[in-house]
C-alpha cells in the first residue's frame, strides 16, 4: 500500500499511490509546552464562559478565581466535571490547577475549566492526548444560546395568536 517514504520537515511519512500522507499520532513527535515555572497554560470555553487554566505538578490542589474547588463550585456534580480529565488521563492527584474564569453561569464555567484542564494536560504531557481526545474533552462544545429574533416572544416562540 505505501509506495515510498518521503521526508516532510524531518517527519517520515508513508505516502500512498494517490498521494495521501499516512502519518500516525506516534509518528508526530509532539513536544511538551511549558513555561519557565514548569506550568502549562490553556484556555477553555463553554457557552459564554472563558477559563484561563495553568497546571503544574503538585498535590492535586484546584483553585478557581482564588477559591478552593469546593467553595467555588458548591454542587458535587460540578466538582466531578472538573475532575473528569484527570480520571480519564489517569493522573488524579498529580497536578495543581490554578484557573480564572469569567462569564456565563456556574455550569458553563465548570465546562470551560474542564476544557482548559484537558487542553493544558495535553500540552504538558502529549502522551495523554489520545485518552483525552477519545473522551471528547479536547473538543470545544459549540452549543450556545440562540439569539432572540424580532417579531418573536423568545428565540423561536411566537406571540399568542388571537383570532379576535
Amino acid at each position: 500500500m505505501a509506495e515510498e517514504i518521503k521526508t516532510l520537515e524531518g517527519l517520515e511519512a508513508a505516502v500512498t499511490e494517490t498521494g495521501a500522507v499516512l502519518a500516525t499520532e506516534e509518528e508526530i513527535n509532539r513536544e511538551p509546552v511549558r513555561d519557565s515555572l514548569g506550568r502549562s497554560y490553556a484556555t477553555g470555553k463553554r457557552k459564554d464562559a472563558v477559563a484561563r487554566v495553568w497546571i503544574k505538578p503538585g498535590s492535586g490542589k484546584v483553585t478557581v478565581n482564588g477559591k478552593e474547588i469546593e467553595a467555588y463550585f458548591g454542587r458535587p456534580v460540578l466538582q466531578m466535571i472538573l475532575r473528569q480529565p484527570f480520571t480519564v488521563a489517569g493522573v488524579e492527584g498529580q497536578f495543581d490547577v490554578m484557573a480564572t474564569v469569567k462569564g456565563g453561569g456556574l455550569s458553563g464555567q465548570a465546562g470551560a475549566v474542564k476544557h482548559g484542564i484537558s487542553k493544558a494536560l495535553q500540552l504538558y504531557d502529549p502522551s495523554l492526548r489520545g485518552a483525552l481526545k477519545a473522551a471528547g474533552f479536547l473538543t470545544r462544545d459549540s452549543r450556545v444560546v440562540e439569539r432572540k429574533k424580532y417579531g418573536r416572544a423568545k428565540a423561536r416562540r411566537s406571540f399568542q395568536f388571537s383570532k379576535r
